[in-house]
C-alpha cells in the first residue's frame, strides 16, 4: 500500500496530475467557502488544501498509514517541499489516523474533506460509515476521486489490459479499484446522505505531456456542455440528514369521530330580545278554493 500511495503522490507531480489537482483545488475552494461551523477535517492528499478556503476556527490534517510514506517524500510532515522550496507552504499534519477508526466523538465534526481518500481506504465503505458518525446532523462531506467512465479511465483499462500481455504502462497511478459516481451516491444514500451538488471536470484526453494537455483545453468547454458525466474527475458535496422523531398517541385516538349534527333553533332572534321574523299571512280562504271542492264540482258537472 505504501508503493501505492508513493506513486499516487509523484503522479499528481507529473503534467497530467498537475492539471487535474488545479481542477480539485478550484472546486473544494469553491464549495466549502459558504459552509460555516466550528470543527472541520481533511482526511489524506495533503498535496491538496481542502480547507484553505474555509473559516472555520478549528481545522486539522489528519494522515493514515500514508503520513509515514509521505514524510519521506519531503522529509517531514508538513512545510516546505524540499524538491522545490518555492513552492507555497504545505498544511502541517495535526493527525495520525486512520480513516476507518477516527479520534473524534459522535456527531463533533462540521465538515469532512476527502480528497481521494476513498481510494486509498482498506474499506471505503466503512470509511464513509465512519464519516457519518463524526459529522454533526446537517454537517458536509466533500469528496473527489478519478472517475474510472471517462477517457482517463478507458486508457487504464486498455493499459492493464496491455500489461498482461507484458508490454504497455499504466496512465493513472495503482492505487486499486476506482469508485464510480452512481456507486458513490448509492452508499451515501445508504448512510442517510443527501447528495447536495455532484460535478465533473477534465475533460481533456490522456496525454503525457504539458504542451499537448495546452492544446485541448478548448475540450474542458465542450465537455461540461455536450458529455458532462465522462470528466476524469467527479467532486461531491453532501450533507448528513437525521430525521426527527414523530411521538404517537393512543390507539382510541386514531379513530374516526362521528361530527355532531347541528340543530336549528327557531325565533332565535326573537329570544335574543331582537325583532321578531314577520308573519306569514294564510291564503284567503273565500278567494282560494279548497282542492277537494273542486275536484266535486268538476264531477258534479260531468254528470248533470
Amino acid at each position: 500500500m505504501s508503493d501505492q500511495i508513493i506513486g499516487l503522490h509523484h503522479w499528481f507531480d507529473s503534467p497530467p496530475g498537475r492539471y487535474l489537482l488545479a481542477w480539485e483545488q478550484a472546486r473544494f475552494d469553491e464549495a466549502v467557502a459558504d459552509i460555516f461551523g466550528y470543527h472541520s477535517l481533511q482526511l489524506g492528499m495533503p498535496l491538496l488544501d481542502g480547507l484553505r478556503a474555509n473559516r472555520m476556527p478549528h481545522q486539522w490534517l489528519a494522515l493514515g498509514h500514508e503520513g509515514f510514506a509521505v514524510s519521506g517524500l519531503w522529509g517531514g510532515l508538513g512545510g516546505h517541499d524540499d524538491a522545490d522550496p518555492s513552492t507555497p507552504p504545505r498544511r502541517p499534519v495535526d493527525l495520525l489516523a486512520e480513516p476507518l477508526a477516527l479520534p473524534f466523538a459522535e456527531g463533533s465534526l462540521d465538515l469532512l474533506v476527502l480528497p481521494h481518500t476513498l481510494e486509498l481506504s482498506i474499506d471505503p465503505h466503512a470509511t464513509l460509515r465512519e464519516v457519518e458518525r463524526v459529522l454533526v446532523p446537517e454537517g458536509r462531506v466533500v469528496i473527489s476521486g478519478l472517475n474510472p467512465a471517462s477517457l482517463w479511465g478507458l486508457r487504464q483499462r486498455r493499459a492493464r489490459l496491455y500489461q498482461r500481455m507484458g508490454k504497455g504502462h499504466l496512465y493513472l497511478p495503482d492505487v486499486g479499484e476506482f469508485i464510480g459516481y452512481r456507486r458513490l451516491r448509492d452508499w451515501l444514500r445508504l448512510l442517510s446522505f443527501e447528495v447536495e451538488s455532484a460535478q465533473f471536470g477534465c475533460y481533456r484526453p490522456a496525454v503525457r505531456s504539458t504542451q499537448w494537455l495546452e492544446r485541448f483545453g478548448f475540450m474542458d468547454p465542450l465537455g461540461e456542455r455536450w458529455w458532462p458525466i465522462f470528466g476524469a474527475a467527479y467532486f461531491v458535496v453532501a450533507v448528513k440528514r437525521v430525521h426527527g422523531m414523530r411521538l404517537l398517541g393512543p390507539a382510541w385516538r386514531t379513530q374516526r369521530q362521528r361530527a355532531a349534527g347541528t340543530v336549528p333553533i327557531a325565533n332565535r332572534a326573537h329570544a335574543a330580545g331582537g325583532p321578531a321574523a314577520p308573519r306569514v299571512q294564510a291564503p284567503d280562504r273565500a278567494t282560494k278554493t279548497p282542492l277537494r271542492q273542486r275536484d266535486t264540482a268538476r264531477k258534479d258537472r260531468n254528470t248533470v
